[in-house]
């Protein structure tokens, strides 16, 4: 379990990145919670960095979309799925529960 940040620090329609290996992007999607890999599967781009909008994430690089609630990849160029990990927050503070490795979205 890893604590990301205050909860009340997370606004709507924000994200944070959290520097693990690899790093993963949790994201406040109109007040419900989602952490993914931080990586696109499509090439090396950050998707805390790109737009939110609902429960869909657009990579900044090539447009790439990915569904918050699978992972799975909404549109190409992306094909593969991020990994997706569970959200919990205690006392106030957002934690992520890092999924395993063969962990990855249905």
């Amino acid at each position: 379990m890893i604590p990301v940040c205050r909860l009340d620090d997370l606004p709507a329609g924000e994200s944070a990145r959290v520097d693990t290996v690899p790093p993963i992007a949790v994201f406040n999607a109109d007040g419900e919670l989602y952490a993914v890999d931080d990586t696109c599967t499509h090439q090396d781009a950050s998707l805390s960095e790109g737009w939110l909008e609902g429960c869909l994430i657009e990579c900044p690089l090539h447009a790439a979309s990915f569904d918050l609630r699978t992972g799975l990849p909404t549109c190409l160029p992306a094909r593969r799925p991020v990994r997706t990990h569970r959200v919990t927050v205690d006392d106030g503070v957002i934690h992520v529960h890092v999924a395993a490795k063969e962990d990855t979205a249905a």
